[in-house]
């Protein structure tokens, strides 16, 4: 946990993800990233020079018409003294049986951020951390390279204004490796996802070729990491 927490620190210190007051909704899908998350958060408020409240959210989108277990994720805050929340909704019903999606990735991924912002809300949260590590910023930039010939990815921070609600995401310079690496070592309880399409996806296309040529070429996916710090869009950029 110990690395994990230096690599999240130097992220809000890059960054500024979070200040004194915030109260944060972190978005738990009971995977190894948001646990991983969630845990370094709260161990973080133990010794920060500035106080913030943590929720942990979890939504559930109902695969296949049932409630998920989420009971695993449910004890992991109990332990951590983090409130939960699960909320239920019907997104695999609208993506998957109405709207019949033969790409359901995108719409998934925007009914799920919807109803977790609406939820930060109905708590009183003013931001929002994602579970985004540094294995996905290099992921998502080389797909939006390759499938839209643009240079860019999601941001480590940026403000909603139609929310009032900022997204932070403090796993973006700690690699897959690491979080593994601690899930393992502390035994977290994963819950695994049942989504039809898991795995089956263009994002598993790219992180298995990057994986290739990190293989082949050590320090790879480094380099395009620095890049696109140095390149300073999105707000990547060095202080």
């Amino acid at each position: 946990m110990q690395k994990i927490l230096s690599y999240v620190r130097r992220a809000c210190s890059d960054f500024d993800l979070i200040g004194d007051g915030d109260k944060i909704a972190v978005g738990v899908s009971g995977g190894k990233d948001s646990l991983v998350l969630l845990a370094a958060l709260a161990h973080m408020r133990k010794f920060q020079d500035y106080n913030y409240d943590i929720h942990a959210i979890t939504m559930d989108p109902r695969f296949f018409g049932l409630d998920g277990d989420f009971s695993p994720v449910a004890r992991f805050c109990e332990r951590l003294d983090v409130p939960f929340t699960l909320f239920k909704t019907d997104i695999y019903e609208v993506v998957f049986d109405v709207r019949k999606e033969k790409n359901p990735c995108s719409l998934c991924a925007k009914m799920r951020r919807g109803a977790l912002h609406n939820a930060a809300l109905k708590e009183g949260c003013n931001k929002i951390a994602l579970a985004h590590s540094f294995d996905d910023v290099i992921e998502t930039f080389i797909m939006n390279l390759f499938k839209e010939g643009r240079i860019g990815c999601f941001a480590p921070k940026s403000y909603l204004s139609r929310k009032d609600l900022t997204l932070i995401r403090p796993l973006v310079l700690t690699p897959e490796g690491t979080i593994i690496g601690c899930c393992n070592q502390n035994n977290f309880e994963i819950v695994k996802s049942p989504c039809p399409v898991d795995k089956a996806t263009y994002r598993q296309e790219v992180k298995e070729f990057l994986s290739q040529k990190e293989r082949e070429d050590k320090g790879f996916k480094l380099r395009i990491f620095t890049a696109l710090r140095k390149s300073g869009v999105d707000g990547w950029g060095f202080k």
